[in-house]
């Protein structure tokens, strides 16, 4: 079946992550302050949250949001959360990249920007404590929303990749079928499976994170959006 849109991951694809550590601190912070609890016992309780993060991610395919992440970490501290604070710790947690973000990846703008002038473009994003919402912010921070019909984050579906619901919606909105998808990402369990999986196309980017390649059932792959841009044509 021909391509009719063209669809992107976020991270690894388009944003390589950058201040992390920063981030990692921010939050630790605001959990020190609201709970009244020394640094290590703060920092353990959030890196077991980020485990379960984790793993709902990679076993359950399902995305953990940040209130969840506030939740679970009192849990583990054993303390009291008023809701207000609960609201403000929230907010704190989904923020946190805003203030100290990701670096958009070289021609990765270009990329985008070439694809829309030939095909409808949409975002398929898995989140983490980064929810959907502020990744939209880092987008138009960057003049990529503008290119974009439809953005899915895994946060606001209710489930990650590779399932057919973040494909299928993302086509649903494109006004395509999700067969006639054309979708670039990073990862090959969750990108190139999950469009495999109903059909689509897939290229493996592989220019920040390159440990699959040589191993993917990618229809392409490239290391450079420029690489992209010129394959563009023959797409199809």
């Amino acid at each position: 079946m021909p391509v009719r849109a063209i669809t992107f991951d976020f991270w690894g694809t388009l944003f390589r992550d950058a201040r992390s550590e920063e981030r990692q601190r921010f939050r630790l912070e605001a959990v020190m302050r609201a709970a009244g609890v020394g640094e290590e016992a703060a920092r353990n309780a959030l890196q077991e949250t980020f485990r379960e993060f984790y793993r709902s991610h990679l076993e359950d395919q399902r995305t953990l949001r940040p209130e969840d992440g506030v939740r679970m970490t009192f849990e583990r501290l054993g303390a009291s959360l008023h809701p207000d604070v609960a609201d403000e710790l929230t907010h704190l947690f989904a923020t946190a990249i805003l203030n100290y973000p990701p670096d958009p990846i070289d021609y990765a703008l270009d990329a985008v920007r070439a694809a829309a002038q030939r095909y409808p473009v949409g975002l398929i994003s898995d989140t983490g404590i980064s929810p959907g919402s502020s990744l939209r912010v880092l987008m138009d921070r960057h003049q990529f929303t503008e290119h974009f019909v439809a953005l899915t984050f895994s946060d606001e579906v209710g489930v990650a990749k590779p399932q057919t619901p973040m494909f299928a919606r993302t086509a649903e909105a494109l006004d395509v079928a999700p067969e006639e998808l054309f979708h670039i990402g990073d990862l090959e369990p969750t990108d190139i499976v999950g469009a495999r999986n109903v059909g689509a196309k897939a290229a493996l980017y592989a220019g920040v994170n390159d440990r699959f390649l040589g191993n993917t059932q990618a229809h392409h792959t490239f290391t450079d959006w420029r690489e992209f841009i010129a394959l563009l044509p023959e797409i199809a």
